[in-house]
């Protein structure tokens, strides 16, 4: 077994893609991101096709639904892009805002960046979470209220959209990245409607923060390619589960905290557990459910 998959992932896994194409699925420049990443770590030559329409998997304005969550959609995403253009290697990724799912009451950006090689049958998962995000909107009835709201969503350097309430889509513009337009519309609708509704253009294109944060998830991603499974050398080996257990300093009870992690190999299934993988064998009681109730 382990002769075989030595053979099938040579010992350097960049050489799985070096020169290939790569198709960057996307509708929204994300590219001008993930491309020089991808291309540097992996010398592949990255490209797009404006036929593809991944909005049609959702929309964050709400006029699609997203029916799949963010994984199914990247994978939808790639696996439309290789068939559109006969490509057997693609990169898609796809983000979700809301609450951050460590901090409460604290908005998070989620990015989610998927490669899928055919030619090789695996997939490789980058993710990075967080807070830095103007994601939001508002209700407005006079131009004060907009320009306190542009000035803490960072307009005009993220764009914005404006529509007559928060669920009402039609007459919805989006991409909005200067004030005299701005103005126009939110007046229009506090003339004839009393207020209107703002908010963030969460489209990469239009919102470079968001577009830092696939940045970073794209980085995570090419160092999971460099890891290989240290049995068949399969890119991707990578933490599958974390453990709780981690003992608390003062009394020793299990807390949350990550005792040890799991590796494990898409291909071959080889585990390794790492004990202590924050460099610590003992929790401080702050995060004691025992100690800290």
């Amino acid at each position: 077994m382990q002769e075989l998959f030595s053979i099938y992932y040579p010992k350097n896994n960049d050489a799985l893609f070096t020169g290939r194409r790569l198709l960057i699925a996307t509708k929204h420049k994300k590219e001008m991101v993930l491309s020089p990443l991808l291309e540097a770590a992996l010398g592949v030559h990255c490209f797009t096709d404006d036929r593809l329409d991944t909005d049609l998997l959702g929309t964050f304005t709400g006029e699609i639904e997203r029916l799949d969550d963010p994984l199914a959609t990247a994978r939808k995403k790639c696996e439309w892009g290789m068939e559109l253009t006969g490509c057997n290697l693609a990169v898609a990724s796809e983000g979700s805002f809301g609450a951050h799912p460590s901090l409460v009451f604290v908005p998070g950006n989620d990015e989610l960046v998927l490669l899928v090689d055919k030619k090789n049958n695996i997939e490789i998962l980058g993710r990075s979470v967080s807070t830095e995000t103007n994601f939001s909107g508002a209700l407005v009835s006079n131009l004060d209220e907009l320009k306190d709201f542009a000035r803490r969503v960072q307009f005009p350097s993220h764009a914005l959209i404006v529509r007559a309430a928060e669920k009402d889509n039609t007459g919805i513009t989006k991409g909005i990245n200067d004030w005299p337009q701005l103005e126009r519309l939110v007046s229009g609708l506090i003339e004839t409607r009393g207020s209107a509704f703002v908010e963030t253009d969460m489209r990469a294109l239009y919102n470079p923060s968001r577009m830092k944060v696939i940045g970073q998830a794209c980085h995570q991603l090419t160092e999971k390619i460099a890891s290989g499974c240290p049995q068949c050398n399969c890119p991707g080996f990578s933490v599958t589960e974390a453990t709780p257990g981690l003992p608390c300093q003062l009394c020793g009870s299990p807390t949350r905290s990550a005792l040890y992690y799991t590796y494990r190999c898409q291909r071959c299934l080889f585990e390794k557990k790492e004990e202590f993988p924050n460099k610590k064998q003992t929790e401080d009681p702050m995060y004691c459910d025992i100690c800290n109730p």
